[in-house]
């Protein structure tokens, strides 16, 4: 398990009590004849999304180790989910995660 997957399932954890949140997995490949495929989500996505259970405010967070620097792409992300009104931000912990959605 990665540094940031660590994280990723501390986060999920700790906000649980305030949050459904869910991981975005996503894939490249070749199909049986060598067509290639990307599956998921707009680049930029963040890697963790839900909502807050006291209002159903949507959440999205991309988790960064404490080197892990966000892309243009997924910095951007962030910024139009906080245009539109949902909670959204880049967390390097558990206590980063909740001080975010307002549980800490």
């Amino acid at each position: 398990m990665t540094e940031e997957h660590r994280i990723q399932n501390e986060i999920r954890v700790a906000l649980s009590p305030y949050c459904v949140i869910f991981r975005m997995n996503v894939g490249k490949g070749y199909t049986q004849d060598g067509r290639y495929f990307s599956t998921g989500v707009p680049k930029g996505f963040s890697d963790l999304f839900g909502f807050r259970k006291s209002d159903g405010k949507a959440v999205f967070i991309e988790v960064k180790t404490k080197s892990g620097r966000a892309s243009k792409e997924q910095k951007h992300f962030i910024n139009q989910m906080i245009l539109c009104g949902a909670v959204a931000g880049i967390c390097r912990s558990a206590d980063d995660a909740l001080k975010l959605i307002g549980g800490k």
